[in-house]
């Protein structure tokens, strides 16, 4: 069955067709929340309370979207709301272990390695001295790969926010960067 036929059962009281998107959905949901909250208990946390949450406001799903795409702007602002509480860095971190873990990626040799990992941490660096609204754009487009699109539907924001966001993310990273290299 497809989301939408799921949906439908769902709102007419088929609990088991709701745990059919969660089945679907809960491995890909919970990985990108990893990303996002930088802890495997907080990504627990995040997706069964975007879970939860979607199934309580189900009815308000305009179909206009993917499913997936509405549930992950449920759980990017439960993620969010759960970093102001904490007031941590966490996403700062799994942005900065991502880019760390693609740049290590790449067959180097050890005088290459060495500069990599120095070039690393000047990127990490740059990116944990983003402002938030900066940051998620960034996390959005380039970890998560979501387009400008989604990420304006996600972030509830013109998409032309997004992309002038996404710009001086880049400005700001690019100009920090050129001091410290």
């Amino acid at each position: 069955m497809n989301d939408d036929q799921l949906i439908a059962q769902t709102l007419e009281g088929n609990r088991d067709a709701f745990g059919e998107l969660v089945t679907k959905y809960q491995v890909r949901l919970y990985n990108t929340m990893i990303q996002v909250v930088g802890g495997t208990e907080d990504a627990y946390d995040v997706t069964q309370d975007a879970f939860l949450q979607a199934y309580l406001r189900l009815d308000t799903f305009r179909r206009s979207s993917k499913f997936y795409t509405w549930l992950y702007r449920i759980a990017f602002n439960v993620a969010v709301g759960m970093r102001r509480k904490h007031r941590s860095h966490r996403m700062a971190e799994s942005l900065q272990q991502e880019l760390h873990d693609r740049l290590l990626d790449r067959e180097n040799r050890p005088e290459e390695n060495l500069i990599s990992q120095e070039n690393i941490k000047t990127v990490r660096d740059a990116v944990d001295r983003l402002d938030n609204e900066f940051r998620s754009v960034v996390i959005l487009r380039e970890l998560e790969e979501f387009s400008y699109e989604e990420i304006a539907e996600i972030l509830e924001i013109p998409i032309g926010t997004v992309r002038s966001r996404l710009h001086r993310a880049r400005m700001l990273i690019r100009e920090y960067l050129s001091r410290k290299i």
